[in-house]
């Protein structure tokens, strides 16, 4: 088993939830997400930090993710604009989710099965 699944979908439906709330349109799916970065501007220091978070989240980088989320924040991006550069990074993203998807079987495995971890 590669991770706790049962705790980690608790933590994850949270997170998600909270993303949910912020922008509804990643949760409708795929068209919405390649719309969401369709539009065309001059790249200034905030566009090129939401790039940078795109390319964080698709190369699972936790110390790039707090550089440029810091970065971002300095150059004036909110929330909504990180969550949709977010959207794009996943639109984008077909070969982990490929990856991902051996997660999600190795995931219906573990949680399937009977629990038998001892009642706290």
């Amino acid at each position: 088993m590669m991770l706790d699944w049962r705790k980690y979908r608790d933590q994850l439906q949270a997170g998600l939830a909270g993303i949910g709330r912020t922008s509804p349109e990643i949760l409708r799916g795929y068209r919405g997400l390649s719309d969401a970065g369709s539009k065309t501007s001059l790249l200034g220091a905030k566009t090129r930090e939401l790039i940078a978070l795109g390319v964080a989240v698709t190369r699972q980088c936790d110390g790039c993710i707090t550089t440029h989320t810091t970065a971002a924040l300095k150059a004036g991006a909110t929330r909504e604009e990180i969550v949709e550069a977010l959207g794009v990074a996943v639109s984008v993203n077909a070969g982990a989710a490929l990856i991902y998807s051996a997660r999600v079987l190795d995931a219906f495995n573990t949680l399937s099965a009977p629990d038998t971890a001892p009642a706290s």
